[in-house]
């Protein structure tokens, strides 16, 4: 799994964009968490390239991009948490979840549905 990282909020605009042509996993990281550290290997360790090669897979670390992961929330209408993960396919978000919430397989039948 090749994480790309949100380091500006133009990252975003690019995303929405993406999501137009294939579907775009955001990841929001609390890097000072023990449930987003586990939450986040959990997906990591299933997340398989051959099912998901349509997919780009995005990494926030909401403690340095606090102001990013608040834009996350705005853009694309879901309550901010942490870890969460957002499935965008056409400019919007068709899936999120949180905490031990977040599934492999939830994304995986979100993003190739």
């Amino acid at each position: 799994m090749n994480w790309n990282r949100i380091e500006s909020i133009e990252t975003l605009d690019r995303i929405l964009e993406e999501s137009k042509e294939n579907p775009v996993v955001i990841f929001k990281h609390s890097t000072s968490c023990s449930i987003s550290a586990m939450a986040l290997n959990r997906l990591e360790r299933s997340w398989n390239d051959s099912e998901m090669g349509e997919v780009k897979p995005y990494y926030l670390d909401l403690i340095a991009y606090r102001d990013i992961s608040n834009a996350v929330a705005q853009k694309f209408g879901v309550m901010h948490q942490s870890p969460q993960v957002l499935l965008i396919k056409n400019g919007e978000c068709v899936y999120d979840d949180s905490h031990m919430g977040i599934s492999y397989q939830n994304l995986k039948s979100g993003a190739v549905a």
